[in-house]
């Protein structure tokens, strides 16, 4: 019967392996910073409930839209400490749990990265969509925009897209790559 305990390290190497466990409070804070979002979200909601009445359609949808970047930017936050914590830390066990997400069962920091990166293309999308309301809703003369600030944003959110191909082509490529490898 072989001993199901692993062989004792070197110190060296059991030092650097050790060392991934500085990033816990990283992960404690993010999930501070979720908190954050949480009482965010919830002093927005109240905002819009309590002057839903006297607003227009086009003020609500500019509230709303920001709900929804707090609650995208909470999931972004998810994304990060679970698929971080469990790619570079240490697993966190979950498997046959009713509420594991999906995704975290072939999570790596492949996956992680394009996962990533399709938030923050989501993030940003509210943010330019926003921005175009806010022009519409305002006009022109009362806008806070100017031309320039809405043409980076929408560069900005264009790299982002660009971006997001780029690392899901790299990623195709890797993949397709370990497949013939393994096949000789």
């Amino acid at each position: 019967m072989s001993d199901p305990r692993p062989a004792p390290m070197n110190p060296l190497p059991a030092l650097i392996f050790s060392s991934r466990w500085l990033q816990l409070p990283l992960y404690l804070g993010l999930i501070l910073a979720q908190g954050v979002y949480v009482v965010l979200f919830l002093k927005e909601l109240w905002h819009l409930i309590l002057h839903a009445t006297q607003w227009t359609e086009q003020q609500i949808m500019l509230m709303v839209l920001g709900l929804i970047d707090v609650v995208m930017i909470s999931n972004l936050l998810v994304m990060v400490i679970v698929g971080g914590y469990e790619t570079f830390v240490s697993r966190l066990r979950l498997e046959g749990h009713p509420d594991q997400p999906e995704w975290l069962s072939h999570v790596n920091a492949s996956v992680l990265k394009v996962k990533l990166a399709m938030a923050i293309i989501g993030i940003s999308s509210i943010h330019l969509l926003k921005t175009f309301i806010a022009i519409g809703s305002l006009g022109s003369a009362n806008s806070t925009y100017t031309t320039d600030g809405v043409m980076w944003q929408t560069i900005i959110h264009c790299v982002f897209i660009l971006s997001a191909i780029g690392i899901a082509y790299t990623d195709k490529l890797m993949a397709q790559a370990v497949v013939k490898h393994k096949a000789h």
